[in-house]
């Protein structure tokens, strides 16, 4: 059975900083196209990041590209997505997502653009 686990999500400050992590289990992340979607209150899915299969190629939204940073841990299984200079705009509940076998990252907020989606994680940011 796969799952998508997402961990690190939590209340902080405008400025601060969180590390988000998704453990991946019954597949190989290596073998997966990995990204991170976002879903603010009352709004719409918005793609945040994401890595091809094999983790050659990384992609971060433009507008974040100087606040965030996404890696995968191939050893450990693990995507993670780096956060800092936190505003309140970045509140959401963020996903962890995986699609098979990708040569570029997946760019999508379909859900039937991926294989797997997480539960979510919870940030919120504010003073």
């Amino acid at each position: 059975q796969v799952q998508l686990v997402e961990s690190g999500g939590g209340s902080v400050q405008p400025g601060g900083s969180l590390r988000l992590s998704c453990a991946a289990s019954g597949l190989t992340v290596s073998d997966y196209a990995m990204s991170w979607v976002r879903q603010a209150p009352g709004k719409g899915l918005e793609w945040i990041s994401g890595i091809n299969t094999g983790g050659t190629l990384r992609s971060v939204l433009n507008a974040e590209r100087r606040r965030f940073t996404v890696s995968v841990d191939n050893a450990k299984n693990m995507l993670y997505l780096d956060m800092n200079n936190l505003k309140p705009e970045d509140t959401a509940v963020y996903y962890c997502t995986a699609k098979y076998s990708q040569e570029q990252p997946i760019y999508s907020t379909n859900r039937d653009a991926y294989d797997y989606w997480g539960q979510g994680t919870q940030v919120t940011v504010s003073s």
